[in-house]
């Protein structure tokens, strides 16, 4: 009998030796374990998944997507707090500049800190005070008076056409004088208190949260800087500062000039007919000044068309005024305290300020810059510099 005829009538012999480690080729497995190995008690591993086969793929690129998704709704769910921790750091870069002055004169950081929370917080409290309740008066008055300038409005021939084809200034006029008209602007009277609540509130958490970044500025940044590898470290940590520090000289700097503006037009309109609501109408002025490009030019439109309503010669003055103060803002003013902020070419601020209206509204639009500035710095200290060497 010859050895072909031994194997096939014996299979029992091949299972046998095929579980003991012998192949089916009459070798030995180098991959199965020893009989009783006691290394391998369940058995030898297989081999690994295929990574090249399209279940892999699929399932993969199926459970990335997912977990990118996920992590979307996530961070759109909290995109309010997230804003207010942007705007809360922000604050606290602007307010690090003066930090820094009082610890270059031999002024512990803990103790400087704590001076300029407490000259924070008594402005604040002293506006509230002493320029809330004048500016509530003026804008009260500002209401009564609306009426009377629509009448005047309705002597331009004009106008009077388009009231005629529209009912344009008597449903303005219903409006104004409609006592529920602030609240029904909120929703009525309960989404009025509701928003006046969640205002507040966000204020609170702003000038906690603030409080904490100016307190913790350098331990936060220091420990975001350990992520980096420690050869890029120390570059790492002076990008970083440079960043922060442009970003408070521009934030500071923003409120330096919206404050010039703010007390330059209440001494103007103080002098002028509508002297009466030049606190209210400055304040304005000041606040939509911070916004860049056309703050400034939206502050001077509000006052110049109430000068206009109560008396075209005083129109007249206020568009000279602002015409020439714009100017001189945008010449000498901002030039002079933002040299040493922010240095971007005009078509970059202009297009930053664009995209941040248009992602957040006015928070956008007044984060945008400082953003851009920083996105340049790295820019040109990174990439450039490594393309400089190839």
């Amino acid at each position: 009998m010859s050895r072909s005829d031994d194997v096939a009538a014996d299979p029992v012999d091949d299972a046998t030796s095929a579980v003991d480690g012998v192949s089916e080729h009459g070798g030995i497995d180098p991959a199965a374990p020893a009989p009783n190995d006691p290394e391998a008690p369940y058995g030898t591993m297989g081999e690994p998944f295929d990574r090249r086969s399209p279940f892999y793929y699929g399932f993969v690129g199926a459970l990335g997507a997912l977990s990118a998704f996920w992590l979307f709704q996530a961070v759109a769910g909290i995109g309010s707090v997230l804003m207010l921790v942007v705007v809360s750091f922000f604050l606290a870069a602007g307010l690090n500049p003066s930090v820094e002055f009082l610890e270059r004169h031999n002024l512990r950081r803990s103790f400087a800190v704590t001076l300029v929370i407490v000259i924070a917080l008594a402005t604040v409290a002293l506006f509230v005070v002493a320029i809330v309740p004048v500016i509530t008066d003026q804008v009260q008055s500002i209401t009564k008076s609306a009426p009377g300038w629509l009448d005047e409005l309705q002597k331009n021939k004009r106008i009077q056409e388009l009231n005629r084809e529209y009912d344009i200034i008597d449903k303005i006029k219903a409006k104004i004088t409609d006592e529920n008209f602030v609240s029904a602007l909120f929703g009525g009277a309960l989404g009025f208190g509701l928003k006046i609540v969640s205002a507040l509130f966000n204020l609170f958490v702003i000038v906690v949260l603030t409080l904490y970044f100016l307190a913790s500025l350098k331990t936060t940044t220091g420990a975001m800087y350990n992520l980096a590898p420690a050869s890029r470290r120390d570059r790492v940590a002076k990008l970083g500062d440079k960043v922060i520090a442009n970003i408070g000289g521009y934030v500071s700097g923003a409120f330096l000039v919206a404050l010039c503006a703010g007390l330059t037009s209440l001494v103007f309109l103080w002098f002028t007919p509508i002297g009466k609501y030049a606190v209210a109408l400055a304040f304005v002025v000041a606040v939509l000044d911070v916004i860049p490009m056309i703050g400034a030019t939206l502050g001077a439109v509000i006052v110049c068309a109430i000068a206009f309503a109560t008396d075209v010669k005083t129109g007249i003055i206020c568009v000279v005024f602002y015409v020439v103060y714009q100017q001189v803002e945008n010449y000498v003013i901002y030039p002079r305290v933002m040299s040493k902020s922010v240095d971007l070419p005009g078509a970059v601020i202009v297009i930053a300020a664009l995209v941040g209206t248009a992602l957040l509204g006015v928070v956008g639009a007044l984060l945008a810059i400082p953003a851009a500035a920083a996105v340049l710095l790295v820019v040109r200290e990174v990439v450039v510099k490594r393309q400089d060497l190839r």
